[in-house]
């Protein structure tokens, strides 16, 4: 029996947590093993929760490949870049679900794969407009890499 990595779901006061937990469940069930997967979960009053999940052993290597990426100083638009070279999207009715292999994407950090220049500079010029429409002055250079494991992921969303 494969094992499966969620994050916690909270339980609402509609009882959506346990429909949740068994859609997702569902979905994990249904892709390979060591994939990371990205779910966007549509909001009944518009907007949309992100949940993290990994299928058999992909937890573990989810985290391999962050420590492998941080410690080459892989950045936000390598993150970006890799993992769109290693994405499938799916749905499943209005949810949208994309799936990472992650030994290809393990490959590319190893192999050193990063984002050409003109996504940095697109990514750079996303930053100052942000900062622009905010008010705010943006930290110079593009953001660390996001992850794709489990502990990296949960820093990052607290």
């Amino acid at each position: 029996m494969p094992t499966l990595t969620l994050e916690p779901v909270t339980r609402t006061a509609s009882g959506r947590g346990p429909v949740e937990e068994a859609v997702l469940a569902s979905i994990l069930s249904s892709h390979e093993p060591e994939t990371y997967l990205w779910i966007s979960l549509p909001l009944p009053g518009g907007g949309v929760r992100i949940r993290h999940a990994w299928t058999d052993l992909g937890a573990p290597l989810g985290d391999r490949v962050d420590q492998l990426a941080l410690a080459k100083g892989f950045d936000a638009a390598d993150w970006l870049h890799i993992t769109d070279r290693h994405s499938a999207v799916t749905f499943r009715g209005a949810i949208r679900i994309e799936a990472h292999p992650l030994r290809p994407i393990l490959a590319d950090v190893r192999d050193g794969v990063r984002a050409p220049q003109d996504r940095r500079d697109g990514i750079r010029r996303i930053l100052e407009c942000a900062g622009e429409m905010t008010g705010q002055t943006p930290r110079p250079g593009i953001p660390r890499w996001v992850g794709v494991g489990p502990a990296l992921l949960a820093w990052t969303t607290r």
